[in-house]
């Protein structure tokens, strides 16, 4: 990991070359320690994706880190290991962190590909959702310490590495009932499930609640969160072990969204009346069939859409329904903080649980890439092991 930095012909040894040109030119901000220029997208814990930049000055001998870079929008070759990148340097109120495990979601593939709303400048390291160690504090960090165990909901260079500086606001200390796998799991899931069921759907007691997916990272938090809150949960999965594992996080009752007649299960579940809340996770496939689920006054949260679909809008008339979207992003502090507060009880008294699933060395992040939009049933969080 430790290695010379030199500038050699106009390029810089120990980095990717078919970046370092890019890199330099995207530089905007000089960073001390290494007289590093880094240009960065925003460092709120929401925001999916990061753009770091680094150069050489003064500096002849530094750590070297690998990391994952994107350095054009596309398919999952894109994703580019990069052995030789600079440790970042934490800044005003921002930490470094060793990563041990990051968190794979669906939009990270969406950015990746160029055809999510929000593009990161190029290139860019993604991860959001890491766990690992403090290896350095900045200045004004007052809550954190060197060689604390956290967990973080954004990063600002990208979780993808073997480092990662984050803003101390999106970094929470890991409890020692979670190792770091579990860690890498609860970003964007928990608080996105927490959101939507809870900011959004504003979820009461004794309502019913369906996850449409409930089987992967966002499912099965919403699952555990309903089932903690008083709800009557029911999940949706692909395969016989997914629907397994829904009843296992939460659910009183599990469908086989792949039956014909699960649409008919669900609605006789409830005794013909519907459900009150739907948290969708692949509304552009299931969002007609969701309206014609709900009963009175349902409320359809809109977690993961692939793309359109055609609707009646007739169809939200008659019951007065609502189709809400959810994007973290728009979180405020205190919707943040109140998120992380129930979370926190929930890691305290023991129902948040995050389930695994497939799991990734940091050379394979294009196969997960693959595999999470590809593979027939999601089980568990996906990560990848750094």
């Amino acid at each position: 990991m430790f290695d010379v930095l030199r500038a050699r012909s106009g390029t810089v040894a120990g980095m990717c070359p078919d970046s370092f040109h890019t890199e330099v030119k995207n530089c905007r901000e000089l960073r001390p320690a290494w007289q590093v220029n880094k240009c960065r997208n925003q460092s709120n814990f929401n925001l999916p994706f990061q753009s770091t930049c680094f150069a050489e000055a003064t500096m002849a001998t530094s750590k070297l880190m690998r990391a994952i870079r994107v350095s054009e929008f596309g398919a999952p070759s894109v994703l580019k290991l990069c052995t030789d990148l600079p440790v970042p340097n934490p800044g005003q109120k921002e930490v470094l962190i060793r990563v041990h495990a990051c968190g794979v979601n669906p939009v990270e593939t969406y950015i990746r590909s160029g055809s999510y709303a929000r593009k990161p400048s190029l290139p860019y390291t993604p991860g959001s959702d890491i766990s690992g160690v403090v290896e350095a504090v900045g200045d004004g960090v007052c809550l954190l310490r060197t060689g604390d165990r956290v967990f973080t909901t954004g990063t600002v260079t990208g979780g993808y590495a073997e480092f990662t500086v984050a803003s101390e606001d999106t970094v929470h200390k890991l409890p020692d009932s979670l190792d770091y796998k579990k860690g890498a799991a609860i970003g964007v899931p928990y608080f996105t499930a927490y959101r939507a069921l809870v900011q959004k759907a504003h979820a009461k007691a004794g309502e019913i609640v369906l996850v449409h997916g409930a089987s992967g990272g966002v499912g099965i938090a919403a699952c555990q969160i309903a089932r903690a809150f008083g709800l009557k949960v029911l999940g949706t999965a692909g395969t016989s072990e997914g629907m397994q594992l829904v009843l296992s996080n939460g659910a009183h009752l599990a469908f086989n969204h792949r039956e014909k007649d699960y649409l008919d299960q669900i609605k006789n579940a409830t005794s013909g009346k519907g459900v009150n809340v739907i948290i969708e996770m692949l509304s552009n496939v299931n969002l007609s069939n969701d309206l014609h689920l709900l009963d009175f006054g349902g409320r359809v949260i809109i977690v993961g859409s692939r793309g359109p679909i055609e609707i009646n809008p007739r169809d939200t008339m008659m019951k007065e329904t609502s189709i809400i979207g959810v994007a973290l992003y728009n979180a405020t502090n205190k919707e943040t903080s109140e998120c992380a507060a129930a979370l926190f009880a929930g890691m305290e008294t023991g129902w948040l649980k995050p389930v695994i699933g497939p799991e990734y060395t940091l050379d394979k992040a294009s196969q997960a890439h693959e595999d999470i939009i590809n593979s027939p049933g999601a089980s568990g969080k996906m990560i990848l092991i750094i």
